[in-house]
């Protein structure tokens, strides 16, 4: 952790002194680590109140991030939920004897504050401290302002601490806050009820994914934690709710990196009387209303400084077609799979030789077509063999009725047009699994029995949609506290 330079002492010094200070107010005085504070007031309500020659009181709490020493008097900044505020604390306001305890007070301690405002030589309305309380004492010191906190270790692993620190952090945080306030009354405002399925499933199911595996000791059995949210949710239609979503956890024990977490936020939904196409315009509406309602802007910007307009159309696109264009050859769907190992060869393509046909080709589309889709983009009729819960195209049932939705180089919000025929859908159940046959979801298969309305269905990665609205740069920006390997004691 980076110490401001005029510290003369390492981080364990500072903690010694600290907590013997706290020794110190215990003994002299009330218990620094109050029950309760009073605040009538944010810092942005505070600035947002102010009125010249105005004597209101207001009483605002939060932790000192800034502390300027003047004698007998101290400006110190509070950081609270809003942002920070200045305060202006003074001998002859407070009285000696609070200044005096006011003065032992660290950076990173929580405090109360009543008093009103003023402005400053410069303008910035200050509240003017006419008493002054700790009420928590922070122990550790901040990492130094100026740098603030730039190990990406430490920042993934004391979130708590970059937030406090690192203003983009923290915005970008309460963004995500936003977009999903935002996600759900824009659902709500389209009249789909929100429901809650469970996180333990019997069969690991609606995805392909690695699942994690659990053991519930009252039924003495084990569960996976869900890859998915969607065959719960079909069951919902065929109940009879016609437009249904959940935002929600999902865990796939698969791999790390700057795309992918194995927990993660997704949205699944599903709308009756619908298709692919509905969701289309469905997805276009909700990311546009994202990006005018909480960025005031259909311009987004990446990390990189590379420009996202997401006004106007969206580009539709066939699957075969990226991929003959990225493989600059016209007859690669009817090349033999060898020929298409040694093309992924030439091309540095991991890829296992055992995989099937439509893996080889889908390898490619991942390393050579994805990473390339920057602007927003629909790509169209993918091979039957990536998804057996989706519809089959009426002209060519070697193709899907479905949408991959790629922005900023990866996968936004895939999308079907839903299968409902419980015969063919047992027929790509058992396609997908071959002689595996336990992990047939026979109970699934008995709801689609009784009859599930034609539909539309979508899932968005909740967190790879902040990446795109925040111009972060990794999944880890925008996920809070991300997966990690715990430390060494």
């Amino acid at each position: 952790m980076n110490i401001s330079p005029n510290n003369d002492f390492n981080t364990s010094d500072i903690f010694a002194v600290r907590k013997a200070k706290l020794t110190q107010m215990r003994a002299q005085g009330p218990d620094p680590f109050r029950q309760n504070c009073q605040q009538t007031h944010t810092s942005s309500q505070v600035i947002s109140a102010y009125k010249d020659d105005s004597s209101q009181l207001f009483s605002i709490a939060g932790r000192i991030v800034v502390y300027r020493d003047m004698g007998k008097a101290t400006f110190i900044k509070l950081l609270d939920r809003d942002g920070k505020i200045q305060v202006y604390v003074s001998q002859n306001d407070v009285g000696p004897s609070t200044y005096a305890d006011f003065k032992k007070f660290d950076v990173g301690d929580i405090i109360g504050v009543t008093g009103p405002l003023f402005k400053t030589k410069t303008e910035e309305i200050t509240v003017r401290a006419q008493s002054i309380t700790l009420v928590s004492k922070s122990l550790r010191p901040l990492p130094e302002k100026w740098h603030g906190l730039t190990n990406d270790d430490q920042i993934y692993r004391q979130r708590y601490l970059d937030l406090i620190v690192n203003p983009e952090s923290r915005n970008r945080a309460l963004k995500r806050t936003q977009i999903i306030k935002e996600i759900r009354q824009f659902l709500w405002n389209r009249e789909y009820t929100e429901v809650e399925t469970p996180m333990l499933h019997h069969i690991a199911g609606g995805a392909a994914a690695k699942p994690f595996i659990t053991h519930m000791n009252a039924l003495n059995h084990d569960f996976f934690l869900r890859i998915a949210l969607e065959l719960y949710l079909k069951r919902m239609l065929v109940a009879g709710f016609d437009r249904v979503f959940e935002i929600g956890r999902v865990f796939r024990n698969e791999g790390l990196s700057r795309k992918h977490n194995p927990e993660f936020t997704m949205i699944e939904l599903y709308q009756a009387y619908t298709d692919h196409r509905g969701m289309m315009e469905l997805v276009q509406s909700l990311i546009l209303h994202l990006a005018t309602t909480i960025l005031n802007t259909t311009t987004i910007t990446r990390y990189d400084g590379v420009k996202i307009e997401l006004d106007g159309e969206w580009r539709k696109v066939n699957y075969s077609n990226l991929v003959q264009e990225a493989t600059h050859d016209p007859s690669w769907f009817s090349k033999s799979k060898e020929e298409k190992l040694q093309f992924c060869q030439r091309h540095s393509i991991e890829v296992d030789p055992n995989a099937e046909d439509f893996e080889v080709t889908n390898a490619v589309y991942s390393k050579l077509v994805e990473p390339n889709l920057i602007s927003p983009t629909f790509v169209l009729q993918l091979p039957k063999e990536l998804c057996p819960l989706a519809k089959l195209n009426p002209n060519n049932p070697n193709l899907l009725d479905v949408f991959e939705l790629c922005i900023n180089g990866q996968e936004i919000a895939p999308a079907y047009s839903e299968q409902n025929d419980p015969l063919i859908q047992r027929q790509m159940f058992e396609a997908q699994i071959g002689e595996d046959i336990q992990n047939l979801d026979n109970d699934f298969l008995l709801a689609l029995e009784y009859g599930m309305p034609p539909a539309g269905g979508m899932g968005i990665g909740i967190d790879r949609l902040v990446v795109l609205l925040t111009g972060a740069e990794s999944i880890r920006d925008v996920i809070l506290f991300p997966s990690l390997k715990p430390e060494q004691e």
